[in-house]
């Protein structure tokens, strides 16, 4: 049965295809599947332990066939999360992305060894907003007004559950992605030695 396309809260059976959005925009926004010879490899890092550790707090965007083309999923406290992270998800996933020997040589040897060092999410910087979340969708939902109502449905569970505020990091190169928070009204927050990515900070409040 079809129905009109929208959000909707997470289901184990959307895990294939989460898994299938992360890497077809882990590009800044493009395809990397040209990138990672294993597939499964950024979904590891960026979704999956995401949706297994947290699903109340993962919510897709389903075309209306029941397949989901986008998603916002993220944590209510990244120090928890990272130790969970470090304790249950690591050990599932260690045996296929073992931590490389000696300096990266590829962009899998680079995101292997973020798989490996979850406590780089935890800055003390940012423990006035300790949520974060990853969100993306596919392109052809791009720009049709779903990425704003993700947000949305985020930040009021985070607000139920008394989380004041929220952050994420972005490729500074990404400029659609900064102009798309900015109108969000996420701001940007110092972090010393950010590397290539951007830390952005705001309320859990969406009220006007």
């Amino acid at each position: 049965m079809t129905s009109l396309p929208g959000l909707r809260p997470y289901r184990p059976e959307d895990s294939a295809a989460l898994a299938d959005i992360c890497i077809r925009t882990a590009a800044s926004g493009g395809d990397a599947r040209d990138l990672y010879p294993d597939h499964e490899l950024v979904p590891s890092i960026f979704a999956t332990p995401y949706a297994v550790l947290e699903p109340d707090l993962t919510f897709v965007v389903d075309d209306g066939t029941g397949r989901a083309v986008g998603y916002i999923l993220g944590t209510a406290d990244t120090p928890r999360f990272v130790k969970e992270y470090r304790e249950s998800w690591l050990p599932r996933v260690a045996g296929r992305f073992p931590l490389p020997e000696g300096p990266p040589r590829s962009p899998a040897d680079e995101m292997t060894a973020l798989l490996h060092n979850p406590e780089r999410m935890v800055l003390p910087e940012l423990a006035g907003h300790p949520a974060h979340l990853h969100i993306d969708l596919l392109p052809d939902w791009q720009r049709r007004g779903y990425g704003k109502k993700l947000m949305h449905a985020f930040l009021a569970a985070l607000n139920a559950k008394g989380v004041e505020g929220v952050h994420l990091s972005m490729l500074t190169s990404n400029t659609p992605a900064r102009a798309f928070y900015d109108r969000l009204g996420f701001t940007e927050i110092h972090v010393p030695d950010p590397g290539p990515v951007t830390y952005l900070v705001r309320s859990t409040r969406t009220d006007p």
